[in-house]
């Protein structure tokens, strides 16, 4: 735990020492375990991830802008997707939100969504750990880099580690959703484009084909970035 803590955080310095496996007190080691419980309690918070994610940025952006103070309004607005119905539509709204703020015309032309990174896989995870590493956003990274989680098809009698629908369902069910006009929104998706596989240049077969190796499209770039 107070690895993983040590990733983001230097810590105090009595859980620096003992991580460095250096002699302790009873008292410092009962420090040391108040400590592990706070950080155990903080890992696991909404709250305290948002703040790591948001400061960064912040401070990034405070430091282009010239500026200082709060950079976010609130630090998150939380809402629980208890049905794969409301995780779908959670994906589609995100994947669909530079259309609708009129900033890309279709999905697979929008910036920064995984609809676009599935698509054509072009982020190097690996890359983006070294560059928060070097900005000390990222104090160390000990975990496997891995890809965005899969879309595995149908529903199956056994644990889905992935998504649970078909990849070519969800394009679908994002195009015909960007298609619909929302008032309270700058942009949707023309009604002259073609169906999205149309204008992706594939047929259902070749998608499929596209779809189902979408892990090992990573693979190669993973392995060039470790090496």
């Amino acid at each position: 735990m107070l690895r993983r803590w040590s990733c983001l955080f230097k810590g105090p310095l009595l859980v620096q020492r003992y991580l460095a496996g250096d002699p302790q007190e009873s008292y410092e080691l009962a420090q040391v375990a108040e400590f592990t419980q706070c950080y155990r309690q903080r890992l696991a918070s909404l709250s305290w991830f948002m703040k790591c994610l948001n400061e960064p940025i912040a401070r990034q952006a405070n430091q282009e802008d010239g500026c200082t103070g709060h950079f976010w309004e609130a630090r998150f607005k939380s809402q629980a997707l208890r049905t794969e119905a409301a995780l779908i539509s959670c994906k589609a709204y995100v994947d669909l939100n530079p259309v609708r703020a009129g900033m890309a015309a279709t999905p697979e032309a929008s910036d920064h969504t995984s609809i676009r990174e599935r698509i054509a896989p072009r982020f190097e995870l690996a890359q983006a750990v070294r560059e928060q590493m070097r900005m000390e956003a990222l104090l160390r990274f000990d975990g496997p880099v891995k890809p965005l989680l899969p879309f595995e098809g149908a529903f199956a009698d056994r644990e889905q580690p992935g998504i649970p629908f078909a990849f070519e369902d969800y394009l679908a069910l994002v195009d015909y959703t960007g298609r619909a006009i929302d008032p309270r929104k700058k942009g949707a998706i023309a009604s002259t484009q073609p169906p999205i596989l149309q204008r992706l240049g594939f047929t259902p077969d070749q998608w499929l084909d596209q779809s189902t190796r979408f892990e090992a499209l990573y693979r190669p770039q993973r392995r060039q970035s470790t090496a």
